[in-house]
C-alpha cells in the first residue's frame, strides 16, 4: 500500500504555486477595475511596440536572413558566457582546457566565416 501522505508538501506547494501566480495575474486586474484606471480608448489600444499600424498580415513570413542573424547572436552570446568561466578555471583544466577550447573557437570561426561568405550578414 502507497502512503500518499508524503506527497503533501508537493501538493502544498504547487497549491501556493498555483494561488500566488493566479493572485498575480488577476489582482492588478480587479484592483484596476475598483479604482477606476480601467478605460481603454483608442490611444491605449493602439501600436506602441514600432511606433505606427501594421501595414501587413501579423502572419506574413520573415526573411530567413533574420533568423540567421539572430542565431549567430545566440552563438556569440553562448561563446562569451563559455570564456568566461573558462578563463577564471583555466589555472586548473591546464593544457587540455586550453586546446579544447580553442578547437571550440575554431570550430565557431569557421561557423562565422561560411556564414559571412554565404551572404547571411548582408542585410538589404
Amino acid at each position: 500500500m502507497v502512503d500518499l501522505s508524503e506527497y503533501a508538501p508537493i501538493l502544498l506547494f504547487l497549491a501556493v504555486a498555483l494561488g500566488l501566480s493566479a493572485l498575480f495575474v488577476f489582482l492588478p486586474m480587479g484592483v484596476s477595475r475598483l479604482t477606476g484606471t480601467h478605460s481603454p480608448d483608442a490611444e491605449k489600444l493602439s501600436e506602441y511596440e514600432c511606433g505606427f499600424p501594421a501595414f501587413e498580415d501579423s502572419r506574413s513570413q520573415f526573411d530567413v536572413r533574420f533568423y540567421l542573424v539572430a542565431i549567430l547572436f545566440i552563438i556569440f552570446d553562448l561563446e562569451a558566457a563559455f570564456l568566461y568561466p573558462w578563463a577564471v578555471s583555466l589555472g586548473q583544466i591546464g593544457w587540455i582546457g586550453w586546446s579544447s577550447m580553442m578547437i571550440f573557437l575554431v570550430i565557431l570561426t569557421v561557423g562565422f566565416i561560411y556564414e559571412w561568405k554565404m551572404g547571411a550578414l548582408d542585410w538589404e
